[in-house]
């Protein structure tokens, strides 16, 4: 049976010429089941991989469902509420309802309050009564118990997006007490990477006889789409073989680079810094301001690198980590972090040719969710993996996962990469890495946090009367609280291995320009000065009295 197209969907034109703009040849298979479902009224109950265009496949009957309801109705109201577990998420899905409502504006409004500090501030927002509002459970409640939020007689559609997540973010009690203050009848959708227990019990809060579509596709794409490949090596090589990648281009094109911890995420920096290969940190002490930017630039082209931390108890739907709880595991590297964050989850980068695990993952779902952050939609991609002694046993079962317990049969290959040929480059890891201290760590964490909340609050308002300036505005600047070697920026064409040279990215290396006055001493435009025969450093002859052989 052929695919349907999406002007077979009976779908408004100025939705249909939306979606040309972006693109969008044909619906992905979780939009084809869905959108004429959730046209006809249905609940429904949908897993798909990441990537798979799950925030289109609601958005689009819910904006086609506004417009047709435009027609007879006048009255402005919250009509739709879309509970996200990340402020990264409720960014990421205004900007795709307003590129889906581009043409339609002015019938169809939209307002985000999930990334935005100060609820007051959000007032007059809702005060307009946006058509759609995006939110986290916590902040949509608070609103609610504030009565800026009333949708008793309004509601037509609930949403919950990446609803695996929200019970493990800590927000089952909100949920709970949100559900109460809706209408007894309205359209629901569950979104969801995966089922467990918690979407089985949301199931039970939320839907309405609904349409459980768990399509039969693995979690993540096939070897022709998504290369998987991991290298085993301890602490130092996984920094050697960063810089080796990195320094000669063998990884080219946008890469994230995944750690475990906060702490780790500044050490990296720090030692890419060493070589002038400039990276933005992304984790969760970084305001959502600047964390947004970060991701927009980077999708944008503005950053080859981004070093992303993955912290477990967010990471990790099967760790319970309940707000306020981040404390117990990290200590002092916990503090200051946003229990709403998330990385490896809901934030859609954008053609991302290389995702590299720099620290193992703490689960499968947390590998799958990573890996899952390059080969988006038709594009392909590579995950690439480091694996220490102890993590052997992670990678097994990462293998047993994805693999279907077929023996001999390696999910992730091996990456062939003789150590030996890039042992020269060993003693300028270990000089760079002598630099990164403990303390120099926590000054990074400081200035950089420092800077990142002046550009997010302070300068705020600057920045919305000029918004070109916050477009320049860069976040892979030099942090420099350690010592910067400048002989470690080049690498010499003697220390790149012979079987090397010819993948090594040709403007990371010194080119070596003719100079048509050079004398065979080497000396550049001094040939007329010094013949061959009266070169002091060749000839060292000492004549009394005569000073013509002396250098200046």
């Amino acid at each position: 049976m052929a695919a349907l197209q999406f002007h077979e969907l009976g779908l408004d034109d100025r939705l249909l010429k939306s979606i040309a703009d972006l693109r969008w040849a044909k619906p992905t298979l979780i939009q084809e089941k869905a959108i004429p479902l959730a046209l006809e009224g249905k609940d429904l109950l949908a897993r798909a991989r990441t990537g798979s265009g799950k925030t289109a496949a609601y958005s689009i009957p819910i904006i086609q469902n506004l417009l047709q309801g435009k027609m007879t109705v006048s009255e402005q109201a919250i009509r739709v509420l879309i509970l996200v577990p990340t402020k990264e998420l409720g960014q990421q899905v205004q900007q795709m309802i307003r590129q889906l409502t581009v043409y339609c504006a002015r019938d169809i409004k939209v307002a985000d309050i999930s990334g935005q500090a100060d609820i007051s501030a959000q007032r007059p927002i809702l005060m307009e009564k946006p058509d759609i509002v995006v939110g986290t459970p916590s902040r949509v409640l608070t609103h609610m118990t504030q009565q800026t939020i009333c949708v008793r007689d309004t509601l037509q559609a609930l949403v919950i997006d990446e609803a695996d997540l929200l019970f493990s973010f800590g927000f089952e009690e909100d949920l709970k007490n949100l559900l109460c203050q809706l209408p007894k009848i309205f359209q629901s959708f569950l979104m969801s990477a995966t089922f467990n227990e918690d979407v089985q019990a949301l199931k039970e809060l939320v839907l309405h006889n609904p349409v459980t579509l768990k399509l039969e596709e693995s979690q993540l794409p096939d070897s022709s789409q998504l290369t998987q490949y991991h290298i085993q090596c301890e602490e130092e090589d996984k920094f050697l073989l960063l810089y080796t990648l990195l320094k000669l281009s063998l990884v080219r094109g946008k890469t994230i680079i995944f750690v475990n911890e906060v702490d780790r995420s500044y050490r990296l920096k720090l030692f890419l810094e060493q070589f002038s290969i400039p990276a933005c940190v992304l984790n969760s002490e970084l305001p959502i301001h600047s964390r947004c930017h970060i991701i927009s630039q980077f999708n944008q082209g503005f950053y080859d690198y981004i070093i992303a931390t993955d912290e477990h108890s967010l990471a990790d739907p099967s760790v319970k980590g309940r707000r306020g709880e981040g404390k117990k595991k990290g200590g002092k590297g916990q503090k200051g972090q946003d229990k709403e964050y998330g990385v490896s989850r809901g934030i859609d980068f954008q053609n991302v040719s290389t995702v590299l695990n720099f620290d193992f993952p703490q689960s499968v779902d947390s590998y799958i969710h990573r890996a899952g952050r390059t080969a988006r939609a038709n594009n392909p991609g590579v995950a690439l993996t480091f694996v220490a002694h102890n993590e052997l046993p992670l990678l097994a079962e990462v293998e047993d996962a994805l693999g279907g317990g077929v023996p001999d049969e390696h999910v992730l290959k091996p990456y062939r990469f003789c150590m030996e040929e890039v042992e020269g480059f060993r003693y300028r890891c270990r000089d760079a890495m002598r630099s990164v201290t403990k303390q120099a760590i926590k000054e990074a964490r400081l200035k950089e946090i420092k800077e990142e909340l002046l550009n997010s609050e302070k300068l705020k308002t600057y920045f919305e009367d000029n918004p070109r300036d916050f477009q320049l505005l860069r976040h892979d600047k030099p942090l420099h609280p350690a010592i910067v070697k400048p002989h470690l920026k080049n690498v010499p064409d003697y220390l790149i291995p012979p079987t090397l040279r010819a993948v090594a990215d040709p403007y990371n290396r010194k080119r070596k320009r003719r100079r048509p006055n050079v004398g065979s001493s080497g000396f550049q435009g001094t040939r007329s000065k010094f013949q061959r025969g009266q070169n002091p450093l060749r000839s060292f002859k000492y004549a009394k009295g005569k000073r013509k052989g002396k250098p200046e």
